[in-house]
């Protein structure tokens, strides 16, 4: 009888240790967990499809460091250390690019150089992106009030925003009442604490912190092949639309919520960094041929990742707003006393810096990193007297 009670007894205990496990482990996350965009640890590497970006390179390394940053791991010491944050969305991630290829790895090479480093007054530079896909000027704004308040000291942070405020506002039929929409904090962060906490297996606190543990010790490589493939699908989506509307109502709405929101992330920006650059969101506008035009797949009047979409609006309405975005940017920017930069002036109105309508080429990124590089070393006196850069940058490459 006695054996009996202890052999019942054994799996019941062992019920009450792992749910009594379970539930620390979800006191634990919410008690020290931090918001992480992408996963500390994470090696994730892509081969981006052959057949839909020709002139992409074969392998896109993203190598995430222990502060949740594509990017290398940061100093240990932080004396004479210039750390810079870069921010946004899919132009700034360059999820499709190889690491020292995207214009933020790009930028912190350049940075490095001996000559950079002496105006800097700096012995170390580093470049940390934590750009997202997606990710309004909105989105932003949550992200940067969580992931801020980690960090104890930056130099610089730079953002980028903007194209996906134009892009959601589309999608939804452009209306003229926009509110703002509702950001859940799983897609923003692959990393936090807030769950949500199930029992089933995904779900479990105590698989997330292993998972967490063997990705920041071990960091086992994820590879993905055909990364990208979906853009070819999309494109031609567009390509057979059954309607290209060329008129869009007013974008009053759109263009208040991303200028409230653009206010609000860069006075946090200000409080938690020396300096602060908005680098205005370039996009690709040119006398569109069809062979251009068939490289685009922005515009939809509905989401092309969820199902078939028929309507889309021309390259020519796409402009149109982008150029309104980035002129409200800009008017933000100066009210508020914050350098920005336009990088129309430095890329080709071609697809050679673009391979759709606001994503790089590995050309494109370098042009990029050129430009913002050769901003921060302006070193202005004052802000006031300096807050548009893109007049004064120079075009040509930041030797050492």
């Amino acid at each position: 009888m006695n054996g009996l009670v202890q052999l019942l007894e054994a799996p019941l205990a062992v019920s009450v240790f792992c749910i009594a496990a379970e539930l620390a482990g979800r006191w634990w996350l919410r008690r020290f967990g931090a918001y992480y965009v992408w996963p500390p640890g994470l090696k994730l590497h892509l081969r981006p499809d052959p057949a839909v970006f020709p002139e992409l390179e074969r392998w896109a390394r993203i190598e995430i460091n222990a502060d949740g940053e594509r990017g290398a791991p940061v100093p240990r010491s932080r004396r004479g250390l210039y750390r810079v944050l870069v921010a946004g969305g899919s132009p700034v991630e360059c999820l499709l690019l190889d690491q020292p290829t995207s214009w933020p790895g790009a930028l912190q090479r350049l940075l490095e150089a001996p000559g950079p480093r002496r105006r800097l007054a700096a012995t170390r530079v580093h470049v940390g992106n934590v750009g997202l896909s997606g990710v309004t000027a909105q989105s932003l704004n949550v992200i940067l009030k969580r992931i801020l308040p980690r960090y104890c000291h930056l130099d610089l942070i730079v953002i980028m925003v903007g194209g996906n405020d134009v892009f959601g506002w589309l999608t939804k039929g452009a209306p003229r009442f926009f509110e703002p929409p509702a950001i859940s904090t799983g897609e923003l962060f692959r990393s936090n604490p807030e769950g949500p906490f199930g029992w089933s297996p995904r779900r479990l606190a105590m698989i997330r912190l292993l998972q967490r543990f063997r990705m920041r010790w071990w960091r086992p490589v994820k590879v993905r092949e055909g990364a990208g493939k979906w853009v070819g699908q999309a494109r031609a989506m567009r390509a057979r639309a059954k309607e290209i509307r060329t008129a869009v109502p007013e974008p009053t709405a759109m263009l208040r919520l991303f200028e409230d929101q653009l206010r609000e992330l860069l006075g946090n920006a200000k409080r938690h960094a020396d300096r602060v650059l908005v680098v205005r969101q370039p996009w690709f506008e040119t006398d569109y041929t069809p062979e251009d035009l068939a490289h685009l797949w922005h515009g939809a009047v509905g989401d092309p990742l969820r199902g078939e979409v028929s309507i889309y609006y021309s390259a020519e309405i796409l402009c149109r707003l982008m150029a309104l975005v980035s002129a409200r940017a800009a008017d933000v920017a100066d009210d508020l006393g914050v350098e920005h930069l336009d990088l129309g002036l430095s890329l080709e109105r071609s697809l050679n810096p673009f391979y759709d309508f606001v994503h790089f080429t590995p050309a494109g990124a370098a042009v990029v990193a050129e430009a913002v590089a050769a901003a921060i070393l302006l070193r202005p006196v004052s802000v006031r007297n300096a807050v548009d850069l893109s007049a004064r940058a120079p075009r040509a490459p930041v030797s050492s």
